[in-house]
């Protein structure tokens, strides 16, 4: 049977699956419903200053079936009084001690981090989330995003919290920079026990072209706002593996970023977290999504005979290299299976207008044929089909030798592959 209960930077939780720090966990009776539901931990709405929130707040980029694809806000953080908030995480952790309740946080100067700390620390939350992720609103006042866009500030703000807190402290670190290694290991240097990442993306969702006004409105204008939901999924993966794979960063892994499915989660934890956060999802299907969640995952660990979690931590990251150090002459080609072909022809179009014209079409058949001369294996026409497995890439054996750039004749200066 697999284990799911969790210790994260020393935060122990019944399952890696915990709320992250948004609307879903505005208030106490919402966490309180999320714990009842399965969650393993919530990270409570951003505590700081009283501010005051705008509307309306969310805009989303959808597909096919108004399937919600991203999720743009410009809401900020909580507007509840401090003292609110304190009394009903107090409230949540009496009745749910053996969940992980976070206290997420955003302040300016040192003084009003550490009163926050002790009086979170006074009610019993197990850890705290320092918030410099939020690209809009709060970065301008010289919080959120503008924290974890300067190391310098990012080492000097975590320094002052891990000066007053017993607890462990989660950075949770923005996605707007060009090298997330940076503040993580600025967050690493301040004595933080862990990160989370990613926190929302700056975006603008769209324009509604009968009015020409920018979404989400407020009174016909708009701001930029922050971008999260399954659209954001690959750059999230892909900061999670360059931290899991920096030589020099050594801390636990939080994951966050479009997270809908137990198979999103299997692969933020294949790429080095060991704990993920959900929360575009449950704001669009609800709490429930965590029963799917915690038997998808312990189905999946029982199928690869693996017991807990951490068992999987970072298997993929370790499979990515250097573009300089894959297999040139490694080789695949397309295969249609023409049972299966419903003779739509989308694989030709796409091939022959966007790709390596390595589709035809044959005289008195609407099922179109590999060249397999000229296929260069790019994946495409399996990508736009709409039957599933019917177009497969299949290796070719070429009885050459692996040949990476490094050593290819084409490259003059012999650059090593590192």
């Amino acid at each position: 049977m697999t284990d799911l209960n969790t210790n994260f930077a020393g935060i122990k939780s019944p399952n890696p699956f915990w709320l992250a720090s948004a609307p879903p966990t505005n208030t106490g009776y919402q966490v309180m419903n999320a714990f009842k539901a399965g969650w393993g931990g919530a990270v409570w709405k951003t505590l700081g200053k009283p501010i005051v929130n705008v509307s309306s707040r969310y805009g989303a980029l959808s597909y096919k079936n108004n399937r919600m694809m991203g999720l743009n806000n410009i809401e900020l953080i909580t507007d509840r009084p401090l003292e609110v908030n304190l009394r009903e995480m107090k409230e949540v952790k009496e009745k749910f001690p053996d969940h992980a309740l976070i206290a997420s946080m955003m302040f300016e100067t040192k003084e009003e981090w550490h009163d926050c700390i002790k009086r979170c620390e006074d009610i019993g939350i197990d850890g705290f989330e320092l918030n410099y992720g939020c690209p809009h609103g709060m970065c301008e006042r010289g919080m959120g995003s503008a924290v974890g866009q300067n190391p310098d500030v990012c080492e000097k703000i975590t320094s002052w919290v891990c000066e007053a807190a017993t607890k462990p402290v989660i950075v949770k670190l923005t996605p707007n920079v060009t090298d997330i290694t940076r503040p993580a290991l600025a967050a690493q240097r301040g004595g933080a026990s862990a990160v989370s990442l990613i926190n929302t993306i700056n975006s603008v969702t769209g324009i509604n072209l009968d009015t020409m006004d920018p979404n989400p409105t407020v009174d016909r204008l708009s701001t930029h706002g922050g971008y999260c939901g399954p659209a954001v999924k690959p750059i999230a993966l892909n900061m999670v593996a360059e931290l899991t794979n920096h030589p020099d960063f050594h801390l636990p892994i939080s994951g966050i970023g479009g997270i809908e499915t137990w198979q999103d989660a299997v692969e933020f934890f294949l790429m080095g977290a060991t704990t993920v956060q959900v929360c575009t999802a449950v704001m669009h299907y609800g709490f429930r999504i965590v029963t799917d969640l915690t038997e998808g995952v312990s189905e999946y660990l029982d199928s690869h005979k693996m017991k807990k979690i951490t068992e999987l931590t970072g298997i993929t990251a370790k499979k990515l290299r250097k573009w300089e150090q894959l297999d040139l002459n490694y080789k695949i080609i397309a295969h249609i299976n023409s049972e299966k072909c419903i003779s739509c022809q989308l694989c030709y179009i796409a091939c022959e207008d966007g790709a390596h014209q390595s589709i035809a079409l044959v005289k008195d058949s609407r099922i179109p044929v590999i060249k397999e001369d000229t296929c260069v294996g790019c994946n495409l026409c399996s990508l736009v089909c709409p039957v599933e497995d019917c177009i497969t890439m299949v290796k070719v054996e070429t009885g050459k030798k692996k040949l990476v750039w490094a050593n290819h004749p084409a490259n003059p200066n012999h650059i090593l592959a590192r």
